[in-house]
């Protein structure tokens, strides 16, 4: 028995030893640290604000008539482009149209009064129709452009002529708004007045009071010539064209 034992212990000794647990210890400390994450790269930056000054511009150009005709044609065929400048072609030539027939329409209406009658309003204006216009009245706020003529009555001293020449060329006519103040080149507020109850191609001769002329001071115009105290005032007025004035 005691051979036995002592035969073995040679094979003991030579047999390589067990490296299962050094393995599964090194397998264990392996995995107890997992591998560290890759570094994921920063975000790129935004895009820079649109500046403001090319927003405008492209909502500008977002609401141009030709946007629109880009937009249909691109949706629905060059025919729909077509069809839109014919749109804004007819509203153009309506507008031309519809001015002519206004014109025509003033001319046609425009007659001249074989005999002058007097018309004495409350405020004391007296006036006389030479020419009843057929176009439009003027309202407060519109531009109308006028002939005049006004002299001091009683000693004839014109200080404002529309109708006449000067140096062989005929005076531009007077441009203002209704009821604008303060008047100028010979205006009163008696012509204003007036100008409210005639109607454009119209022609009227009007007795303007001092009340309503330039009162018990006179004035001094920008010609230099001198309008009297307490003077009545004669005029000569025509409506050449009422529009509406610009804003």
């Amino acid at each position: 028995m005691a051979n036995l034992f002592t035969a073995t212990a040679p094979f003991l000794s030579l047999s390589k030893p067990f490296t299962k647990t050094a393995s599964y210890h090194q397998c264990y400390a392996s995995s107890s640290n997992p591998p560290e994450p890759e570094s994921s790269s920063p975000p790129p930056p935004p895009p820079p604000p649109q500046p403001l000054a090319s927003q405008q511009k492209r909502k500008k150009n977002v609401e141009t008539t030709d946007w629109v005709a880009s937009s249909l044609t691109r949706r629905f065929g060059i025919g729909a482009g077509l069809a839109w400048a014919g749109f804004l072609a007819f509203g153009v030539i309506s507008e031309q149209i519809k001015t002519r027939i206004e014109v025509s329409q003033e001319v046609a209406n425009t007659r001249d009064v074989e005999e002058e009658k007097e018309i004495v309003l409350p405020n004391g204006i007296r006036y006389y129709d030479q020419r009843v216009g057929g176009g439009a009245t003027p309202r407060a706020g519109d531009l109308v452009v006028i002939d005049l003529k006004g002299q001091v009555q009683g000693t004839g001293q014109v200080f404002v002529d529309t109708f006449g020449t000067k140096d062989k060329k005929k005076m531009k006519p007077l441009a203002l708004v209704v009821g604008s103040k303060p008047y100028s080149k010979g205006l009163c507020e008696g012509i204003d007045y007036v100008l409210r109850s005639m109607k454009a191609g119209g022609k009227r001769r009007v007795i303007v009071p001092p009340s309503l002329g330039f009162g018990v001071d006179g004035a001094e115009l920008e010609s230099g010539l001198q309008i009297p105290p307490n003077a009545s005032l004669e005029y000569i007025v025509e409506i050449d064209r009422v529009s509406i004035a610009p804003a």
